[in-house]
């Protein structure tokens, strides 16, 4: 149960950390790494959190929410309909956001059609974030594709909630290897922690009205 740090009433709140690595199973990824940090923030704070790594999962390509087949997305998607914070981490490469997270995208904007008990598109009342690492540069590029992907189908984005790392140009270490004590990338985890469990409870509480914005 998450409670603000105003003093405000306990709410029950669930966040989900969907995780857009090319990597498998246990190998050892660097944006789970820095999301789990995020992960530490949201279950202090009582908020029950979940990471998924997207990768694992057999995921038609296509713009529905069930393609059929085997398609495993629609499990997926069960947990973002039952979360109220979905955070979306995505390595860096060749400046953008990784092929999984692009599909990933993609499927949810195929379900954007579905409706809540409103009328509303799924994914209204629910918050969204980024975090993204890799070496060189395209953490702002990447976040912000995924930051107006969320908004466009019906998340909403508070405040300073893409929180990255980068290394040096060229090889080098990952963010897995390094000492993780970069004052800017800390800073930017506690924002991302804070900013999505403060505007999911104001949402869990009132509701953006249905009036205006149903299917």
């Amino acid at each position: 149960m998450y409670r603000s740090t105003n003093g405000g009433i306990f709410v029950a709140l669930k966040a989900l950390i969907l995780n857009t690595t090319l990597k498998y199973g246990d190998e050892a990824s660097s944006t789970e790494v820095l999301a789990r940090e995020v992960m530490d923030i949201h279950e202090k704070e009582g908020v029950e959190t979940e990471i998924l790594r997207v990768n694992d999962y057999d995921i038609r390509y296509g713009i529905a929410d069930d393609m059929g087949d085997g398609d495993e997305f629609p499990h997926i998607l069960e947990k973002v309909k039952a979360a109220d914070i979905v955070i979306i981490g995505t390595p860096i490469w060749l400046g953008e956001k990784s092929s999984i997270a692009t599909l990933l995208i993609e499927r949810l904007y195929g379900s954007a059609s579905l409706t809540n008990d409103k009328g509303q598109a799924i994914f209204y009342n629910k918050v969204g974030g980024v975090v993204v690492t890799g070496n060189e540069d395209g953490a702002k590029h990447a976040a912000q594709s995924i930051l107006y992907g969320l908004s466009h189908i019906g998340f909403t984005i508070p405040p300073n909630v893409d929180t990255y790392w980068v290394g040096e140009a060229g090889p080098g270490p990952s963010y897995m290897d390094t000492d993780k004590d970069n004052d800017f990338t800390k800073t930017h985890v506690q924002l991302l922690a804070y900013n999505t469990m403060h505007l999911a409870k104001i949402l869990k509480e009132n509701p953006i009205p249905a009036e205006g914005n149903t299917m």
